[in-house]
């Protein structure tokens, strides 16, 4: 899964399990330039660990981590949860491996879309997504944030987000989806 050049030749692609916690959650407290974004939760790696990617270099240091899981109550819904690559990484295609592995696997499992939760004032993120295809969703008491369909307070008083989706196609046939 190395299409890219500018990717280094020894990255290795696998599930997460929650015996790399320790050393994925230094790499996040490094990694995040916010440091309340820095946080990485053991639980995600134990309930989603297994929809989840992780890059390894061949020495074993990770070079980036993806969480997205599988939306109980929307079965045709994936959702991304985190991207975090190496910064010395950045900008090299890595990222977009991992949400590519993850919309694979999505769409192997008969999903039709991959949804992100961000906050609209986070340039980066915002031009992340929309570079993978995904697009904004103007959503019902949602205005304009910092440039973006947003909603203001979303997650509660301050905490404004925005609804970012990819379209993976028509679910497979044969899936409840």
């Amino acid at each position: 899964m190395n299409d890219d050049a500018r990717l280094p030749g020894d990255l290795a692609f696998r599930r997460p399990t929650e015996a790399d916690h320790p050393r994925l959650a230094q790499r996040a407290r490094e990694w995040f330039e916010r440091a309340d974004r820095g946080r990485l939760p053991r639980y995600w790696l134990r309930a989603y660990g297994g929809t989840s990617w992780l890059a390894e270099r061949g020495d074993g240091r990770p070079a980036g981590l993806l969480i997205g899981f599988w939306n109980p109550a929307e079965p045709s819904e994936g959702l991304l949860l985190l991207v975090m690559v190496d910064p010395a990484l950045r900008h090299r295609g890595l990222g977009r491996a991992l949400v590519e592995l993850l919309a694979a696997d999505a769409r192997d499992a008969g999903m039709a879309r991959l949804r992100a939760t961000i906050w609209p004032g986070e340039p980066i993120p915002v031009r992340f997504l929309a570079g993978l295809g995904f697009t904004a969703l103007e959503l019902p008491g949602g205005r304009r944030l910092y440039g973006t369909p947003a909603v203001q307070d979303y997650d509660g008083e301050g905490e404004d987000r925005a609804v970012f989706e990819l379209d993976l196609g028509a679910p497979r046939a044969g899936t409840d989806a």
